[in-house]
């Protein structure tokens, strides 16, 4: 009986739907998507270099920063491509076995990227909260801890996750609404017992969610004590405008991710679950780097001077 299922295992195929109910928006979808990639790359690598090259940049809050935005870099180049792919070509089948294996890497980006953004939270607390001792309290080898606990817990739940899901047996041919390979949509088209793989999204997604809103409300609540007790009006302004950017792309990220996972499924349109999942997984990764970059003004003078240099060399070689 086990063989049996191993061979509906590797002989199940899934169709992405994706957007092909809309047959005339293929290709303006398609030059869409691909200039949103164009961006998210470029945004993310640049905010990378100009992270690495500006010492004045060195900081924990950076650091932290520049690992957002390779997390951001690396969903989206999950993701995008077979989306693309998909708007492109007639035959939209894919192997069990690669579905599942983008299932792995997008879950490992999206549960890093959730405990980075707690981590960057906790860090904004130390800064405003104890400023004498934050570089001793976010010393350089408590940040690189904490940044290696977040992409081992995201590697770790993600394989658990993908457990729960290769435990199943999956037969003949499945159709998914949807442009990836989602938790739900997987855990659909099996054709055994789901109750374990259920149990295991419960427990674990609930727990990956509100450890770190926790983190994030407790941090900003602190905070918000914090600044209240200061005697300067434009204290509060300047303190509370470091903090602006980072809680712009938390309430994003978050409010994305409850739409799609804690509203009930029978109250959603799957038109609505496809936008929901185009935001969090191609678009959020392109506005992380204009929300961090817009307000900050080491980040600006760098890009210019990265842009001046390179206009000049072009000059040169020309």
């Amino acid at each position: 009986m086990l063989n049996a299922d191993k061979n509906q295992t590797v002989e199940a195929t899934f169709i992405l739907i994706g957007f092909s109910d809309y047959p005339d928006l293929q290709v303006p979808l398609f030059l869409l998507f691909l200039t949103i990639y164009v961006i998210t790359v470029m945004g993310n690598l640049g905010m990378i270099v100009v992270i690495k090259i500006n010492p004045k940049l060195h900081t924990p809050m950076y650091f932290f920063l520049s690992h957002l935005s390779f997390v951001d870099l690396c969903f989206s180049t999950i993701v995008t491509p077979k989306l693309l792919e998909n708007l492109l070509v007639e035959d939209r089948t894919i192997s069990i076995s690669a579905c599942i294996t983008q299932f792995f890497f997008a879950v490992t980006a999206v549960i890093t990227e959730t405990f980075m953004l707690a981590v960057m939270a906790y860090d904004r607390f130390a800064a405003i909260c104890n400023p004498l001792l934050y570089t001793v309290a976010m010393s350089q080898k408590l940040c690189t801890l904490l940044v290696t606990g977040v992409y081992s817990w995201g590697i770790i739940s993600s394989l658990i996750f993908t457990y729960s899901l290769l435990v199943l047996s999956f037969c003949g041919t499945n159709m998914i609404n949807n442009f990836l390979c989602e938790y739900y949509v997987i855990l659909t088209a099996s054709c055994s017992d789901r109750h374990f793989s259920e149990i295991i999204l419960a427990i674990f997604a609930n727990f990956n969610e509100l450890s770190t809103l926790i983190i994030i409300i407790m941090s900003y609540f602190l905070i918000f004590v914090t600044v209240m007790k200061m005697r300067s009006a434009s204290g509060r302004r300047k303190t509370f405008s470091t903090c602006a950017s980072h809680l712009t792309a938390i309430t994003i990220f978050h409010g994305t991710l409850l739409f799609l996972y804690c509203v009930p499924t029978s109250k959603k349109l799957m038109a609505h679950v496809k936008v929901g999942s185009v935001f969090y997984a191609v678009v959020i990764p392109m506005l992380n780097p204009i929300i961090y970059s817009l307000r900050n003004k080491e980040m600006k003078e760098t890009l210019r001077k990265l842009v001046g240099n390179t206009y000049f060399l072009v000059d040169i070689c020309v």
